[in-house]
């Protein structure tokens, strides 16, 4: 059984006092203060002395106190036996804290110890968030016959329930204990806090590793969004459902569709108390490019020219000007075809050498 102050204030029970000597209530140590919203679960014993029904009046328990209902009375009533009808295992049923709009079914096991059948008329759960399952009714148990009954909690407010199985036809009453519980609602964090890609050429995907952790509370995952479609999650299906304290590392890719610099975000829907964790990305979309170098004149020479082809000995000059280094960077390929480099030495008279060796460069 469970006391519960539902005040707004705490309250104190000062006294209980059972009207009938074969009732007694256990559990608390009186006075007792009960804050607003706290329970108490309290144990009442039946310990008949006769055969026979004891009832109503002569098992009145009254639960005294300081609160707006000063007195409350529980009505009690049991009967008697020499033996053992059914024996029941266990005699009663605690159910583990249970998240509110969950459930959880625990058995209970009848025997029929007897040499003779017994009738079970109806098996019925008292205490809304309980129920009970079992065979049809009425049946006949034979002797050293069982039957199990599936009971289940099912609760629908955060807190103690207390209720009771009664087997009719036997008349036998097996208690019910059962804790509620709000399931804490987890937070979700992404490391790093943003990616960056870098320079990736166009055509070509550069790929990120991302770790998503949950924590105070599973999480599960809905669905992700990006806000720019050059940013992907590759491979993830969801929902997806990480446990606390776990975490699941996935890859973001970056295509680039054309260059220069470009951002977005992947948003994250969940269940998670930051409904919504988000990672910023970046990355730089660059065009094909060849970068070249060769090893200096060994006469004094005021630059270099350089010269492209599709073949071999068909050139034309690329560089608008003298070039004075020995490195150039061709910014004007196209992905997928082969080129042909060679670079010629100028003097100071302005005249040009013969070219270079050819070097081959296959665009990607």
């Amino acid at each position: 059984m469970i006391l519960t102050n539902t005040g707004d204030t705490a309250t104190t029970v000062s006294a209980i006092s059972a009207g009938g000597t074969e009732f007694s209530v256990s559990g608390i140590t009186l006075p007792a203060s009960l804050a607003a919203g706290e329970s108490v679960t309290l144990s009442v014993t039946f310990a008949p002395t006769a055969t026979g029904w004891t009832g109503w009046t002569e098992g009145n328990v009254l639960f005294t106190g300081k609160a707006s209902n000063p007195s409350i009375p529980l009505w009690l009533a049991g009967s008697g036996v020499s033996t053992e009808l059914l024996i029941a295992k266990p005699l009663s049923l605690s159910f583990a804290q249970t998240s509110v709009g969950s459930s959880a079914t625990l058995p209970i096991v009848l025997t029929n110890s007897h040499s003779h059948a017994q009738t079970l008329q109806g098996f019925q759960a008292l205490g809304s968030e309980f129920s009970v399952s079992g065979p049809a009714v009425p049946m006949s148990l034979g002797p050293g016959q069982s039957v199990t009954l599936k009971v289940t909690f099912s609760p629908t407010a955060a807190g103690e329930a207390g209720g009771s199985v009664f087997v009719s036809g036997p008349a036998l009453n097996l208690p019910l204990t059962g804790t509620g519980t709000t399931a804490t609602a987890g937070q979700l964090s992404i490391t790093p806090t943003a990616l960056s890609f870098g320079k990736v050429m166009i055509g070509e995907t550069g790929t990120q590793a991302a770790v998503i952790t949950a924590s105070g509370g599973s999480v599960t995952i809905s669905s992700a969004a990006s806000s720019n479609s050059q940013f992907a999650l590759p491979g993830v299906t969801f929902p997806i459902t990480i446990s606390a304290g776990n975490s699941l590392q996935f890859n973001v890719s970056f295509t680039p569709q054309s260059s220069g610099t470009s951002s977005g975000k992947l948003s994250f829907s969940s269940n998670a108390s930051n409904t919504s964790a988000a990672e910023p990305v970046a990355g730089t979309g660059t065009t094909p490019q060849v970068s070249l170098g060769w090893s200096p004149s060994t006469s004094s020479v005021q630059g270099y020219n350089v010269y492209r082809g599709t073949a071999p000995g068909q050139y034309a000059k690329i560089n608008p000007a003298l070039d004075p280094n020995t490195t150039y960077t061709d910014t004007s390929v196209a992905s997928g075809l082969t080129y042909y480099y060679a670079a010629t030495a100028v003097n100071s008279s302005g005249v040009e050498s013969g070219y270079s060796a050819p070097v081959e460069v296959k665009v990607p």
